[in-house]
């Protein structure tokens, strides 16, 4: 999933980018409130990690600007002011959770991966589609408790196919959801990607909708013709 990082201290930002992209999270970074809000406006994010103390614009009024557009990604607010007060505005402002720093950056992936699982509607960390598993954490998926050995894109692939299931996403769609700002991208990439999976998983899985995308239809639901 595609996070973006809103944090003016370089060599912090450069530390959460590689360590949030080792855990397997696409992850953009930009320095001031101002680069955010249009990267924000302009591209799609599954999550938000934002700094308060932002040049340009402040993090509070970057996080004011997405809640006042309806715009509901999660928002977690990792900032150096611990006093109450700047909690309590963080959190009324429409953040969804809190971190001081120093901190932990397992523990800020995951709190990632539970918020954004809640956005999705899911309770349990595990993605569960028939006999097919999915493990976000670690990364790993099985089917018919048979461990399966996917690549990372199409790991990152197949998890956004299944957090969105019954739903068609567009080629342009997935490429934006699974490729940071700089990445590399062969024009036939995600029909590779589709291939592999279908060659690892069962050609009946992914459905192609010809013309539009790509989707898993939701478990226990046939695809309409």
């Amino acid at each position: 999933m595609r996070i973006l990082i809103v944090e003016d201290d370089q060599a912090l930002g450069e530390g959460i980018q590689m360590g949030l992209r080792q855990g397997g999270w696409q992850a953009d970074w930009v320095q001031d409130g101002e680069a955010a809000g249009h990267a924000l406006a302009s591209e799609p994010f599954a999550a938000l990690v934002l700094d308060l103390g932002l040049p340009k614009v402040s993090g509070l009024e970057v996080l004011r600007q997405l809640r006042a557009r309806g715009d509901a990604m999660p928002v977690l607010i990792l900032t150096a002011r611990d006093a109450p007060d700047d909690v309590v505005a963080g959190l009324d402002a429409g953040a969804d959770d809190y971190m001081i720093k120093p901190f932990n950056l397992q523990e800020l992936g995951a709190r990632l991966r539970a918020l954004t699982r809640r956005r999705g509607g899911r309770a349990v960390p595990e993605i569960v589609h028939g006999n097919l598993r999915l493990d976000p954490a670690g990364r790993r998926v099985t089917l018919a408790g048979q461990a399966v050995e996917l690549s990372a894109r199409e790991f990152d692939l197949l998890h956004e196919l299944l957090a969105q299931a019954g739903r068609v996403l567009t080629k342009a769609q997935i490429e934006s959801h699974l490729y940071a700002w700089g990445s590399e991208l062969e024009s036939n990439a995600i029909e590779v990607h589709i291939h592999h999976l279908r060659r690892k998983l069962g050609a009946d899985l992914i459905r192609t909708v010809r013309g539009v995308g790509y989707l898993i239809p939701e478990a226990g639901r046939s695809p309409a013709p």
